[in-house]
């Protein structure tokens, strides 16, 4: 009876091991802060990836904007020692990306960029990742400079301001990019109602295949 109990419980423990999802959703598939820069017609007018401000991942490879055309991308400003919004608007990102139409769920991509230049290293932006269980397939975690997070920011309309205790006062502000970098569609708040967002994604990324 021993062994037997001993059977079992080895035995579900390797079937919750194979069922948990994984940060490296697909093998040898490349996040998309690592994947070739597109050579294409120059950046349009509207496009946020004719800033020339280079960016670093939680991979510690530091890039340009412009190395995420190609897709439609979800955007939002957080910070990891967020103490109120920041978890909830990734939880909204999560759903967003479960709710999307199978046909468009290798098309989208996630992107969250820091606020906080001085705190969110690489390294502490990896353990946000691992902490939130953003898969590396399809979410780019980015932190930049002082400037260059303002210059961001202001482009996508968010506010925000650092209090004495290291904490930022922000916007709530998930973007929806086309694969060019303009800005299609703004979801304002946490918890808001998802449809028009998911509308806007499927729209985007079913031009992107034409």
């Amino acid at each position: 009876m021993k062994l037997k109990n001993t059977f079992l419980v080895l035995a579900t423990a390797v079937a919750a091991i194979l069922t948990a999802p994984s940060l490296f959703s697909a093998e040898g598939a490349k996040p998309p802060c690592c994947r070739e820069l597109p050579t294409r017609a120059p950046f349009t007018d509207r496009s946020i990836y004719q800033l020339e401000s280079k960016w670093t991942s939680d991979l510690g490879r530091e890039v340009p904007l412009g190395i995420l055309r190609g897709r439609v991308q979800v955007v939002a400003m957080i910070f990891t020692t967020c103490e109120s919004t920041c978890p909830v608007i990734v939880d909204d990102m999560k759903h967003l990306q479960q709710a999307l139409p199978e046909k468009l769920r290798d098309k989208v991509d996630f992107l969250l960029i820091s606020f906080d230049s001085e705190r969110d290293t690489p390294e502490v932006l990896h353990a946000f990742r691992e902490k939130m269980r953003l898969p590396t397939e399809h979410w780019t975690l980015l932190r930049g400079g002082t400037d260059d997070v303002r210059e961001i920011a202001a482009l996508l309309g968010v506010n925000f301001q650092k209090d004495t205790r290291g904490q930022f006062m922000h916007s709530n502000i998930i973007t929806v990019l086309n694969g060019e970098g303009e800005v299609v569609h703004q979801q304002m708040g946490i918890r808001a109602e998802a449809l028009p967002t998911i509308q806007a994604i499927e729209r985007a990324g079913l031009a992107q295949t034409k």
